[in-house]
């Protein structure tokens, strides 16, 4: 699992600072697409922090981020999961937690690993939606295009 996950979470780390730098380059400013693109990252922290045991990541999962604190905090969250998985070896066990309201839950570490690749992924598609609502041209994050960059096939 670990190199299925180093690859996943690589993908992920490459389609979230992709959609920074299309923001960034358009210079999008508007704050319901700022509020998804924080949403993304803030839960990034959010589950980092509970498959480490560590106490509640200091972030909003709905909370106001500009775009210069957004590039910061995805570059953190994506080395702090990378250094993650390469410094792990088993991730098939049970997580006893609360969410973020405070409801309890037990969940495998793989399937939470995976669900937060996937939630990323779904919220990267709402801004992409969002961006051409409003005239601006989205970017493309399918981990096929990430597969053919990363194998030179394609120019990134």
């Amino acid at each position: 699992m670990k190199q299925y996950f180093l690859k996943l979470y690589q993908y992920n780390a490459w389609a979230t600072k992709r959609v920074l730098n299309c923001l960034t380059t358009q210079s999008i400013d508007d704050e319901k697409i700022l509020s998804i693109m924080g949403h993304i990252v803030a839960a990034q922290f959010l589950w980092l922090h509970r498959i480490k045991g560590l106490a509640p990541a200091n972030v909003k999962l709905w909370g106001e981020y500009t775009l210069p604190q957004l590039v910061t905090m995805a570059e953190e969250a994506g080395r702090l999961w990378l250094d993650f998985v390469e410094q792990t070896d088993n991730f098939n066990r049970e997580l006893t937690y609360s969410n973020y309201v405070g409801d309890p839950y037990i969940n495998n570490v793989e399937m939470i690993m995976i669900h937060l690749v996937n939630h990323s992924s779904y919220h990267r598609a709402q801004i992409a939606m969002l961006l051409r609502q409003k005239g601006f041209e989205p970017i493309n994050t399918d981990f096929i295009t990430y597969d053919r960059v990363m194998t030179g096939q394609w120019k990134d």
